[in-house]
């Protein structure tokens, strides 16, 4: 755990999700590096690319720490100590990092106490329930509860702080701590940055599903300190890393368990391919209509039949170190929005496997 994650929003629309105010409370929207990178999938497995945010900090000498970067990296931290030109030949999992021996494995630690720490964003993730006395296991698919807001058409720039609340009215991402690393090929060449997802026991909703969760970071306040490592230390910023109650989830079709799966029934609620009659919860409701009514198109890769490469690449000159009965979904909203979605989106602009 985590294995695998759904993220599909298109770049300018990501960045909307992720509008935040930096240290002097002026209204901002994080900048994109190397976009082209990212490939919006509903199906994302480790060794692909993810967008995460970072602070402007770490690739900018003397920028503010408070204001963010976001830009896709390898899921799968590669150590600093690594000396294979071959990154098949990392023998260690690293998509995933236990909060409890952070400070133990030096592969974490060392990224850690430098202040390399990033926040992965996703619509979801997605985990596997082992059915007792059988092999079978169900996938999940597990995401913020969603409060219905005034929706915006607004794009790009806002005039006042009133319109600025209505920048992102929508789906919200989830929000997950991670750290990062940047590995130097030993034959030379770019910098690779690639991070791994803290997890921690699982909250109570979850236990039945899995005994273990992504460190989530529930709200603006806790993933400013996360990533704001100029202000905030290392044990200070260890303190946000918890479990929360505050999820929504329900059964997804085993199409999923395939990383070639790529569409959005990957995470259509269980019953709505089944035909079974389940109430929607609230939260449910709001995903189904957020996905009906506000469909992004999405961006045609330069390349569509290619598949997206397992190492992702791009450089930086100046990387700073630091001074040292559950929530239940299914619904009644997805499902509009996954059929609007396939009517009016041509095959090729769909995101590619990954």
């Amino acid at each position: 755990m985590c294995g695998r994650t759904s993220c599909h929003l298109p770049t300018e629309v990501l960045a909307r999700a992720c509008a935040y105010r930096d240290r002097q409370g002026r209204q901002r929207l994080p900048e994109w590096r190397d976009p082209d990178r990212y490939c919006p999938s509903y199906n994302k497995s480790p060794r692909s690319n993810s967008p995460v945010l970072l602070s402007r900090l770490h690739l900018e000498k003397d920028a503010d720490s408070s204001e963010r970067i976001i830009a896709p990296m390898r899921w799968g931290l590669v150590p600093y100590w690594f000396k294979e030109a071959d990154l098949s030949k990392l023998q260690i999992n690293t998509s995933n990092c236990r909060s409890d021996t952070i400070m133990e494995k030096r592969s974490f630690k060392v990224p850690l106490v430098k202040g390399r720490r990033c926040v992965v964003l996703a619509d979801g993730f997605y985990e596997w329930q082992r059915r007792q006395a059988t092999n079978h296991r169900q996938p999940y698919f597990i995401y913020f509860p969603q409060i219905k807001t005034e929706k915006s058409e607004q794009v790009g720039a806002v005039a006042s702080p009133e319109d600025w609340e209505k920048v992102w009215a929508n789906w919200r991402p989830l929000t997950m701590a991670g750290i990062f690393d940047c590995w130097e090929p030993p034959e030379g060449g770019d910098c690779l940055y690639s991070y791994s997802i803290i997890t921690v026991d699982s909250c109570k909703v979850m236990t039945d599903i899995h005994n273990r969760m992504p460190a989530i970071l529930d709200g603006e306040e806790a993933v400013s300190k996360w990533l704001d490592f100029g202000e905030v230390s290392a044990q200070e910023a260890l303190k946000l890393i918890h479990p929360t109650e505050n999820i929504a989830f329900h059964p997804v079709s085993s199409m999923v368990n395939r990383s070639w799966n790529n569409a959005p029934e990957c995470l259509l609620p269980l019953h709505l391919l089944t035909g079974k009659e389940l109430k929607a919860s609230a939260s449910s409701q709001k995903m189904l209509q957020w996905l009906a009514t506000k469909s992004p198109k999405k961006e045609e890769p330069k390349t569509p039949q290619k598949a997206e490469p397992d190492v992702r690449q791009w450089s930086s000159q100046f990387l700073q170190k630091s001074p040292q009965t559950p929530k239940r979904s299914s619904a009644s909203l997805l499902e509009r929005w996954l059929k609007r979605g396939q009517e009016e989106e041509p095959a090729a602009k769909r995101p590619h496997t990954q």
